[in-house]
């Protein structure tokens, strides 16, 4: 059976898909292409810690149960093909969007945020057991709170409305097929022409201060290349830098 034919659990309400997801892993209940859906999410997480917020039935709001066929080492070549997969469904259903990925897994709209990937993975010993990969993407969204200037929707992105049910459906196939052990030998090649701000000067901080650097590209382990204004080349982790999203809208 293929694994985009494998359950899919759809929920009204729940804290997070990905803890739902992980629940049933730990318990030894999930198996690959296993998702889990909900109409609203209560603690949705994002990457290190935050909080994914979403308006009620606006949002897509789900987590694929996967099981890695990898070494530990292609941890980040396998998060970068889930947000291809991602960018290459949203491309394709509004020609007019200008996509890009932004380090290291939000799906960027005409230089706003639509979407973000949490991949959270499940190694026991050396063994990539599992891979949870959650997603939240704003679809009918028609306005933010102010304190989300820079956040945007496929609705407001396009004065369209969207099926939220079939980009479940597509978004998941894309994914599924996309993470096939062996991932594809252009994995990093594929997200790098994604990536946004490449080639641009971004602003940055981190504990010395704010700075400005040129993005060069992001390579297999995760890391993103910067050079800076001194001519100097660097290497950071996510999580070492913050990115500046004023500078990033200032200076287009």
């Amino acid at each position: 059976m293929a694994l985009s034919h494998s359950p899919i659990i759809e929920l009204d309400s729940i804290d997070s898909t990905n803890n739902y997801a992980m629940q049933l892993v730990d318990a030894n209940k999930a198996f690959p292409g296993l998702t889990i859906t909900a109409k609203s999410q209560t603690g949705g997480k994002g990457q290190r810690g935050k909080t994914w917020i979403d308006a009620p039935g606006q949002s897509l709001l789900m987590s694929i149960v996967t099981a890695p066929a990898l070494t530990i080492n292609e941890q980040f070549r396998f998060n970068a093909c889930v947000a291809v997969a991602v960018a290459n469904v949203l491309q394709k259903l509004y020609e007019n969007w200008k996509i890009h990925i932004k380090w290291p897994n939000d799906i960027i709209i005409n230089d706003k945020k639509a979407a973000g990937l949490l991949i959270e993975n499940v190694l026991r010993g050396s063994f990539w057991a599992h891979s949870i990969i959650g997603i939240g993407l704003n679809v009918m969204q028609d306005n933010f709170p102010p304190d989300l200037p820079f956040a945007t929707s496929l609705k407001i992105a396009s004065g369209y409305d969207f099926d939220i049910a079939r980009l479940r459906d597509d978004i998941r196939e894309n994914i599924l097929a996309a993470t096939q052990n062996p991932l594809p030998p252009n994995a990093m090649e594929m997200y790098n022409a994604y990536l946004y701000k490449r080639g641009r000067m971004q602003g940055f901080s981190d504990a010395t201060g704010s700075w400005v650097a040129t993005i060069s590209g992001v390579h297999n382990n995760g890391t993103i290349e910067l050079q800076k204004e001194d001519g100097a080349i660097a290497f950071y982790h996510h999580g070492q830098v913050v990115w500046e999203w004023e500078f990033s809208n200032e200076k287009k």
